[in-house]
């Protein structure tokens, strides 16, 4: 059976342009690259380029790119959409995550939703658990909510984890970890 698309929100205290702007453009301010990425401690930044067919990548030290996704969607500032295959090649690109701005006043509600899971093959029910725990551990870091409890766990959990990953194999990224 097909795991569902994970669907995750918050509601920040800034208007749509602000929102989007935050989770686009200053994506590399608020992502933890030390956690959730393909490079780890060799991740340098996150670029996000703003435009329908844009790519979405980090910078590895030593000028590597690792490629996450493709935008699909760029609809300032009330939808973004992007394929995503963080260390995996773009013919696995099988998923898609669409973010939405919903103004609520002076405040921005932030609905994402990962989908696409019946493509990503036999680990799709692993990935789709670790994208769960993964999407709201990011969202709130997004928020600027560094220091809620579930942000603090979900940080040592990962850090335990980089930790104990075999050597010549790579730390969970963000495809099994969110």
């Amino acid at each position: 059976m097909t795991p569902p698309p994970v669907e995750k929100s918050i509601t920040i205290a800034a208007g749509p342009d602000a929102a989007f702007r935050r989770f686009t453009t200053e994506i590399a301010t608020w992502w933890p690259l030390r956690t959730h990425s393909v490079g780890q401690a060799d991740a340098e930044r996150w670029v996000f380029e703003e435009r329908v067919g844009g790519r979405i990548y980090e910078v590895i030290r030593g000028g590597r790119e690792s490629v996450w996704g493709i935008v699909t969607a760029w609809e300032p500032p009330r939808r973004v959409a992007f394929t995503w295959y963080p260390d995996r090649t773009p013919e696995t690109a099988q998923q898609v995550v669409e973010v939405r701005f919903v103004p609520q006043g002076e405040r921005t509600r932030v609905e994402l939703t990962h989908s696409g899971w019946e493509r990503y093959g036999a680990q799709a029910r692993r990935a789709h658990r670790g994208y769960r725990l993964g999407w709201a551990y990011v969202l709130r870091l997004y928020a600027g909510r560094r220091l809620s409890p579930l942000v603090l766990a979900l940080d040592a959990v990962m850090w335990v984890a980089l930790r104990l990953a075999p050597r010549g194999r790579q730390a969970p990224s963000t495809s099994e970890a969110g």
